[in-house]
């Protein structure tokens, strides 16, 4: 497959360019630009990012290999990175990954036949005290998870329906 930026792209990236005193600070934003139009940044769309840039292939590639928010292969419409984690393991974190994995019939890092679901592994996403939670393709927080929590995200995903936002309330404490 030939990866291209369309003209409505390359405004997108002008302008993301001219945010910054140079061109480097531009390639995490630019790469977000990409994977949201091709799904992933693989290494071809790692070159055109550089390529678009007019920067070293190797930075954009240490860039994308860096973060693992980027994508470096094709995954399914919905990622769901599982946090395993301490906060999250000591709660049930891995649990819940073998859960989705025997759901989905799938292990961590695959993809479901049907181009659906990816599940990922992954290291903490900052909410440790609404553990075990994970995150829905790189947005949305689902957390305090139960299996039936996950039963009903997987239908609304299947359903094309985003998870709704969940507002955590802290309890308030009394300052004396």
């Amino acid at each position: 497959m030939t990866y291209e930026f369309d003209e409505k792209d390359l405004k997108e990236i002008e302008k993301i360019k001219a945010k910054y005193p140079e061109v480097l600070p531009a390639t995490l934003p630019v790469l977000w630009l990409a994977q949201n139009k091709f799904g992933h940044v693989e290494p071809e769309v790692q070159r055109l990012v550089a390529h678009t840039l007019d920067l070293p292939e190797a930075h954009v590639h240490g860039v994308a290999t860096f973060y693992t928010q980027y994508y470096k292969e094709k995954k399914g419409k919905y990622v769901l990175d599982v946090c395993t984690c301490l906060s999250c393991q000591l709660c049930g974190g891995y649990d819940i990954l073998n859960y989705l994995e025997d759901k989905l019939g799938i292990k961590a890092g695959e993809t479901t036949d049907d181009g659906m679901f990816s599940v990922e592994e992954v290291e903490c996403l900052g909410a440790c005290g609404y553990a075990p939670m994970l995150q829905v393709t790189n947005g949305k927080y689902v957390n305090n998870l139960t299996e039936e929590k996950v039963d009903k995200l997987i239908e609304t995903l299947k359903e094309g329906n985003e998870p709704e936002y969940e507002q955590i309330r802290m309890p308030l404490r009394k300052v004396n």
